[in-house]
């Protein structure tokens, strides 16, 4: 996620400049096919109105509005779907280490160490969450999760959801010593409810592919524009036209990127949700909760520009 408040040149070129390139060569052709056509009076008793690039463009300008707008409402729906996560993990971990209390059913040290388990365990959820979204093979939920747990979380494809249910069953197990009552089981079952849709959730934006008629379309038409607009200024312009269709195609061309990077908001890119940083967060939370003292370091921004 970008988090500078300064504009990189540097990396708006480093992502820019094929289009760029491109642009210069398609404006170019362009300029020589209409003064070859002239040449050849082809074109005698027509002219391309400048009309024609001003309707194109007010088109253009709201399809591409619209493609932005739905690609930042996926990125803002993940972002709110993360935020959520990071409030529901920290009450998570406080309900489990202050509410579950000692009964004449429960053994003091195996309740001490369920205590630990679940709270570890809440997040190698988070990491094989993470893995998943970004289609990593990292496993860093491994360093979270005991060797039997390991064995029946990697029998099944949905590691995130299999560690779920192992916290289900050891919520039972609470509930059965009489660790906890019968409120307090159904707000920790409210509680797994919650990560269960909130992974749904972040599953549903992530395999929903955004239709590729959309930004194929887009950028035909963006094209089509750039060569009517160098065609109906070289008559007034000559060949000034070409930096006119530069420039217009520039503008329409690095839009329509801008929303593009948007679109899939778990992807491992610096304008994507820092997954690497929320979980990160999260991870000392719950470790500072449990007194542990073998605390990582926070993820840090990369040259002050975002942070992953």
């Amino acid at each position: 996620m970008l988090i500078s408040k300064k504009v990189n040149v540097y990396r708006i070129l480093s992502g820019t400049w094929r289009h760029f390139l491109f642009e210069i060569i398609a404006c170019v052709a362009a300029y020589f096919f209409y003064k070859y056509i002239e040449s050849i009076h082809l074109f005698d008793s027509i002219l391309v109105s400048s009309i024609i690039p001003t309707i194109l463009g007010t088109a253009l300008a709201f399809f591409i509005g619209f493609n932005n707008n739905q690609a930042y409402d996926r990125w803002w729906e993940a972002r709110k779907i993360w935020g959520s996560l990071v409030n529901d993990s920290r009450s998570w971990a406080r309900q489990i280490i202050y509410y579950v209390k000692e009964a004449p059913a429960a053994d003091r040290v195996d309740l001490h160490t369920l205590k630990h388990t679940m709270v570890y365990r809440h997040i190698a959820f988070l990491y094989a969450l993470k893995d998943n979204l970004r289609n990593s093979n990292f496993q860093d939920y491994r360093a979270y999760l005991s060797k039997e747990d390991i064995i029946a979380v990697e029998k099944e494809s949905n590691k995130s959801n299999a560690i779920l249910n192992l916290q289900s069953e050891d919520l039972e197990k609470l509930r059965n010593q009489d660790a906890i009552d019968g409120f307090k089981f159904l707000e920790f079952n409210k509680m797994l409810i919650n990560f269960c849709d909130e992974m749904g959730m972040s599953e549903r934006i992530k395999n929903t592919v955004f239709p590729t008629t959309y930004n194929f379309y887009t950028r035909v038409f963006i094209w089509i524009f750039i060569i009517s607009v160098t065609w109906s200024s070289v008559d007034e312009m000559g060949a000034w036209s070409i930096m006119i269709g530069i420039l217009v195609g520039y503008i329409f061309l690095t839009t329509h990127k801008i929303g593009m990077a948007l679109l899939n908001p778990f992807e491992n890119i610096p304008t994507g949700i820092p997954l690497d940083q929320i979980t990160r967060t999260i991870e000392i939370n719950l470790l500072e909760a449990l007194k542990e003292t073998n605390i990582p370091a926070p993820v840090k921004s990369i040259n002050g520009e975002y942070i992953m």
